[in-house]
């Protein structure tokens, strides 16, 4: 059994495929590993606190990636998932911190509005994930209209990141709140964000007006 750091860093190493990094590296994800058998790593660790901030501290992805399934999302403290969030420096990191673990911190809210507020771009689109799964999970004392003028006047201009996230709370919001469903699909008609984005068949495009009007039909079908 690899039970340390040493030794889990060596299976990963080991592990690292020149094709599959070849792959991730178009996504700005610089690691080689096989995300299923990373997870079958996981799978076998179980939960495991302290190697997974021992992994997180090595700052590789592919250890960062393993140390977000292995952890213990509430043990950690707010500033120190904020410190994580900084340090997630590649897309698969950050998403995964996000939505597997500070999503189920207890520090959420508090972090979602700080993030959301926050000057640099990528971390302001972990408040905006975060606001887009209360858009969907828990709309209670949410300003809907208030995110709405936001999104109406920043989205255009945002960075990629910041821009994929607030276009995603945009989207919810359409499809869930039908008061605001026609304003929703109105900013995403002249804003025209992620309109021409390039979808595989059998996909529902990201451009709101699209995605908000498949995933109505779909609920009413």
């Amino acid at each position: 059994m690899t039970e340390t750091v040493a030794g889990v860093m060596a299976e990963l190493a080991a592990l690292e495929d020149p094709k599959v990094r070849e792959v991730n590296e178009k996504h700005g994800d610089d690691h080689g590993v096989n995300l299923g058998r990373l997870r079958a790593i996981a799978k076998r660790l179980k939960t495991r606190q302290e190697l997974a901030r021992e992994l997180w501290g090595t700052a590789d992805t592919a250890a960062r990636l393993l140390a977000l399934l292995i952890c213990r999302p509430k043990a950690f403290e707010r500033d120190e998932l904020d410190v994580m969030l900084r340090e997630a420096r590649t897309p698969k990191v950050h998403d995964w911190l996000v939505n597997y673990v500070v999503k189920k911190s207890p520090h959420a809210e508090e972090l979602r509005l700080a993030w959301s507020a926050d000057s640099d771009p990528v971390v302001a689109s972990a408040g905006w994930a975060l606001t887009t799964e209360r858009v969907a999970r828990k709309p209670e004392g949410l300003d809907l209209a208030g995110l709405l003028d936001v999104i109406e006047a920043e989205m255009k201009d945002a960075s990629d990141r910041l821009q994929w996230a607030m276009n995603h709370c945009l989207a919810q919001i359409g499809i869930e709140h039908a008061e605001h469903r026609a304003r929703a699909l109105d900013i995403g008609e002249r804003l025209e964000v992620l309109k021409d984005y390039p979808t595989p068949p059998n996909c529902t495009s990201p451009f709101a007006p699209v995605w908000i009007t498949e995933m109505v039909r779909r609920q009413h079908g």
